[in-house]
Order: C-alpha cells, then sequence, then structure tokens
C-alpha cells in the first residue's frame, strides 16, 4: 500500500519529522537570524555581521578538526586547549623571539608552532590507541595539561607586545602586519571555506576518508577487511590537532596577542557546531559542511543573545539546549 498517509492533511507518517531532523539547523539558522533583525535592526548592520562571520570562522576551524575526531567515533575535547597552546606558542616566536619580522621568519613560526603543538596529537594517540583509554577521558586529561603547558611557558599571562618577560627582560619583538592581515576579513573568511572544503574532500572522496568512517562505524569489520583501525585513529588525531592549532593561530591573528585560555572559550562552540552538524541534511555522521552550518547557528544564536541583552552567563544554557536538541534529533533518527 506504500507509506501510510495521515488522513487528514495527507502527508506520509513521518514526513514532516524528517524533514525537520534534515533541515532543521538551516530553518532554525533563518527563523533566528529574521527574528534578531526584526526586534534588533542593528543586528543585521554591516559592523555585526562581520563581528558574526569572525567568530564562526575560528568556531569552524577548531570544529572541523573535532568533526574529524569523531568519524572514527572518537572525541577530542584537547582541541580548545590545543589552540590555546598554539597561540600562545606562535606569539612568543613573534613577541619574544622575533621571527616574525620577515615573510619567511613568519612562515617558519608557523610550521613550528604546528609542529611543536603535534605533541598533544602524540599524547592523545599513545593513551587512546595504545593504552586503550576511552577517548573522552584520554582528551580530557590532555586539555587540563596542555592548558597547563600554555600558562606555564607563558609565565601566567598575556603575551603582547613591549611586555616584560618572565626573566625580568622587555620584549621587543612585533606581531607581523601580515599575520594580523590574515586575521580580518576577508582573509580569515578564505582560510576558513579552504580548510572546510579540503576537509569535506578528504572525508568524502578519499579512500581514507571512507576508511576514518568505516572506522568509526564498525572497527571490528574495518579491521577484517584489511583496514589499519590504529593507523586511522591515529590520522585522526593529528588532523584535529593541525586544525585546532591553526584555529588557535588565527585567534592570534584576530587579536595580535596571546590571552590565558584563549581558545578554551571555543570548546564548547566546537562539539556542539560538530555534532549538529551530523543532523544537517539527514547525513546522519560527522562531515565539514554540516559543522559549518552547526557553528554557524551558534555563532547567530550567541551574538542575537549578547545584543538582546541576555547575561553572558546564562547563553550557555541556550547553547547547550540547542545542543541538546540537536543531538536528541539526530539519535531519534537513528531508531
Amino acid at each position: 500500500m506504500g507509506k501510510e498517509l495521515d488522513r487528514n492533511i495527507g502527508i506520509p507518517k513521518g514526513a514532516v519529522m524528517d524533514f525537520i531532523t534534515k533541515w532543521g539547523t538551516l530553518l532554525t539558522i533563518a527563523v533566528l537570524f529574521i527574528a534578531f533583525s526584526v526586534t534588533m535592526p542593528t543586528f543585521f548592520s554591516a559592523p555585526n555581521i562581520i563581528t558574526i562571520v569572525r567568530a564562526v570562522c575560528i568556531v569552524t576551524i577548531i570544529a572541523i578538526g573535532m568533526t574529524i575526531s569523531l568519524t572514527v567515533s572518537g572525541m577530542d575535547l584537547s582541541v580548545g586547549s590545543t589552540a590555546t597552546f598554539a597561540n600562545t606558542v606562535v606569539m612568543t616566536f613573534f613577541v619574544w623571539f622575533q621571527l616574525g619580522s620577515t615573510p619567511w621568519g613568519m612562515a617558519l613560526s608557523i610550521v613550528m608552532t604546528i609542529i611543536i603543538c603535534l605533541a598533544v596529537a602524540l599524547i592523545n594517540s599513545l593513551l587512546i590507541v595504545k593504552l586503550k583509554i576511552p577517548d573522552m577521558l584520554a582528551t580530557l586529561s590532555t586539555m587540563f595539561m596542555f592548558e597547563g603547558v600554555a600558562m606555564t611557558y607563558a609565565g601566567g599571562g598575556a603575551i603582547n607586545e613591549n611586555m616584560r618577560r618572565p626573566d625580568g627582560s622587555t620584549a621587543l619583538g612585533k606581531v607581523p602586519q601580515l599575520f594580523r592581515t590574515i586575521g580580518r576579513e576577508p582573509w580569515i573568511i578564505v582560510v576558513m571555506l579552504v580548510l572546510v572544503l579540503l576537509v569535506f574532500v578528504f572525508l568524502t572522496y578519499t579512500k581514507h576518508g571512507r576508511y576514518m568512517y568505516a572506522v568509526g562505524g564498525n572497527p571490528e569489520a574495518a579491521k577484517l577487511s584489511g583496514i589499519n583501525v590504529k593507523k586511522y585513529r591515529t590520522l585522526a588525531y593529528v588532523m584535529s590537532t593541525i586544525l585546532a592549532s591553526i584555529g588557535g593561530m588565527m585567534i592570534g591573528a584576530r587579536v595580535g596577542n596571546a590571552q590565558i585560555n584563549s581558545g578554551s572559550s571555543y570548546l564548547m562552540g566546537a562539539v556542539a557546531a560538530a555534532h549538529i552538524g551530523m543532523s544537517v541534511a539527514g547525513i546522519g555522521r560527522p562531515n565539514a559542511l554540516g559543522t559549518l552550518a552547526g557553528a554557524i547557528l551558534i555563532g547567530v544564536l550567541e551574538n542575537g543573545l549578547i545584543m538582546a541583552s541576555v547575561p553572558y552567563y546564562a547563553v550557555n544554557i541556550f547553547k547547550g539546549a540547542v545542543l541538546a536538541i540537536a543531538l536528541a534529533l539526530n539519535y531519534a533518527r537513528k531508531k
């Protein structure tokens, strides 16, 4: 007989729920944008849109690192601390060691920062792949560990130009103007879109991306089919660390300094964006484009609530509620 129809409106049972679970994120973005624009005319102003875009860019870069860890059924809670660590390291290269005085020096500082931050991936892989500690517990430990490493390395304070170094000397280095430019529009948007596209292509159209999904879906079946499960779980955490490091450096490029725990505030947004993204278009699995949509939703919601004079300490209530609803819709669809 085909699908059972609702007798009153002639719509197949479950069609409305399917539509909501597939497109609810995009509809919510549209509704929020319209509601905030109508109630607060300044919400749609150019400066505020730029503010939202800048915040969304950094959250998205960090969140797609989280997304990659989710593909292997993991959870990298250390991405926020990795971003803080990267922000601190790259700023010390510029301000303390004056490596940013030339374009080559700036490029070297960026590469060295990523290499140093791979220590996070190394420890995560050791704990998770070798010692078989659950992902969330392992990355929770490295989250606290590298928060402490960043603060200890910075001497417990911010890193900025003309600061007094821990040894008592004055820092003479300057943050390169070229580096600051990367943190401004349109370049920060370009960086984000390029990274999202690269991750999307990698996960969707390469065998390595498909292997990661296979590992996340059923590691035993993946292992029996010849996939090196340990290798791809390690690769996932390496890529997550690299993207979180880039996100941390983008924070530095945006504000021109390194503040204490500057990347940690992006953790909840990254977790929410990555999980919300799984429900976009009914894909039902971690994906870069869905994560971008999730980050936009979080960015619009947070900005609108702040403009509506909702206390900053209450904003997380709404962000957590959105995440809970997104998870409920995603897991309800799987039943």
